[in-house]
């Protein structure tokens, strides 16, 4: 950030400036994700039973709103200069030193993702995205002022500044649409494929059906919820094993460390025609095909019926 404001005193170049406002907004947000990371790595306690992760969320939001904000301020701010130009100066050196400190912000945005989506942080990936934008309008604007340079046309530097605005709050927008979803517990689609798909390729004969399936990530915790379908005759011993080996195929093999929340419903006759436990002592209806699980019939709150 000082380099940048350091680049623009240097040049007077209203791009430049463009790209000091960010950093202000990097430093702002830095922060609060960092204190936000804190919070999230807190244990569940009596006022927060599903522990404190879902602080990602809203210091994505957060982050996200100031990226437009910024956005917003540089557009107007590059438009008056349209209006009201100013001489430029020293281009090449401003260019060095905003290409110096793009290429700092790429390898640290990178680094910043890669941890993020190992940890599941939202925080952590956000920032990392974050950083990458701002390495991009760097790149971008290097090329603009050579631009001026070869040119000559100082008018080509709010020009740049606007259509980098114009960026910077579309990477505003994203941002936060992605932790309102959060926020507002959205359902993880692909989350859910992954899971489904997992009961399905292991999937006992036991195991009728699996429905009103719901999925919640709150930081790097992941919280399911649903109903499966067993034998009404199995005794409680029985149910609590099956309920228990679901259990550990789900954290056996996903990414995230999972809590899970089983409600166990009996089967009725009209389960028997896509019911494969075929020594079943009380089937009424012969079993005609499986009906193979997906995110449609899983997520419904009711049985699989044909």
């Amino acid at each position: 950030m000082l380099a940048k404001f350091g680049a623009y005193f240097i040049t007077h170049s209203n791009a430049i400036l463009t790209d000091a406002a960010e950093s202000i907004v990097n430093v702002l947000a830095s922060s609060f994700a960092f204190y936000s990371i804190y919070l999230a790595t807190l244990p569940k306690d009596e006022n927060h039973p599903y522990g404190h992760g879902k602080v990602e969320f809203f210091s994505a939001f957060v982050e996200g709103v100031l990226i437009a904000i910024a956005g917003l301020i540089i557009v107007f701010k590059s438009g008056y200069d349209l209006i009201f130009p100013r001489e430029i100066v020293k281009l090449v050196e401003g260019a060095i030193i905003i290409g110096i400190t793009g290429l700092i912000n790429m390898l640290t945005g990178y680094y910043l993702i890669r941890t993020g989506k190992v940890q599941h942080s939202l925080t952590l990936e956000a920032d990392g995205k974050h950083l990458l934008t701002d390495a991009v309008t760097s790149a971008g604007l290097v090329i603009g002022i050579l631009l001026i340079k070869l040119t000559g046309i100082d008018l080509l530097d709010s020009i740049i500044s606007v259509l980098l605005g114009i960026y910077i709050i579309y990477n505003g927008y994203k941002l936060t649409r992605r932790s309102v979803g959060g926020l507002m517990d959205e359902s993880n689609t692909e989350l859910v494929e992954n899971i489904v798909g997992l009961l399905q390729d292991h999937r006992q004969d036991a195991w009728i059906d699996v429905h009103n399936f719901r999925a919640q990530q709150y930081g790097a915790d992941l919280h399911i919820d649903c109903h499966i379908t067993l034998p009404w005759y199995l005794d409680l011993n029985k149910v609590h094993k099956e309920i228990s080996d679901i259990d550990r195929l789900i954290n056996g093999n996903s990414s995230h460390a999972t809590e899970l929340f089983i409600h166990a419903d009996p089967c009725l006759p009209e389960c028997c025609n896509y019911c494969k436990l075929l020594t079943c002592p009380v089937r009424k209806e012969a079993f005609r095909e499986e009906i193979r699980w997906t995110v449609e019939n899983t997520t419904k709150n009711k049985k699989h019926f044909q």
